[in-house]
């Protein structure tokens, strides 16, 4: 009887945590998020990770994008050379100001010149802005 108590007092807290966060991002204005995909050249993936891993995602954070994750493909080929991130952001309007400054910001060139000493780390980037949908728990 106590144990039967104690998993509907659990189930009852957990469906009173998820209906929260589910009002909470219905509450929380929309974003435009954008998905980037790097190709790494070959032997440089781990040297693009290593970026992004030191410096990018600092210099993102500093220029007000929204860091959101990071994935790599689990199998195929493409685990072997392909990142893909997301950033978000109020509007296009101040994605086009986060990256102007920081493609301007002299930490921003000083790493990417010293990350292209041996050669470029990327031979392709794919980018696509992407807007929540009405039932997306992310907004």
């Amino acid at each position: 009887m106590i144990l039967r108590r104690c998993a509907l007092l659990l189930a009852a807290g957990y469906l009173l945590f998820a209906a929260s966060t589910i009002a909470f991002a219905e509450d929380k204005p929309e974003r435009l998020f954008e998905m980037r995909t790097y190709v790494a050249n070959d032997g440089k993936f781990e040297d693009l990770h290593k970026r992004f891993r030191e410096h990018t995602n600092k210099l993102f954070v500093k220029h007000g994008m929204d860091l959101v994750g990071y994935w790599v493909p689990t199998d195929g080929p493409d685990s072997e050379n392909t990142l893909v991130y997301i950033l978000a952001y109020p509007d296009m309007e101040s994605r086009e100001k986060s990256w102007k400054a920081f493609m301007a910001d002299p930490d921003w060139q000083a790493v990417y010149k010293k990350s292209h000493e041996n050669g470029p780390l990327v031979k392709k980037v794919e980018t696509k802005y992407l807007k929540p949908t009405d039932y997306s728990p992310i907004k």
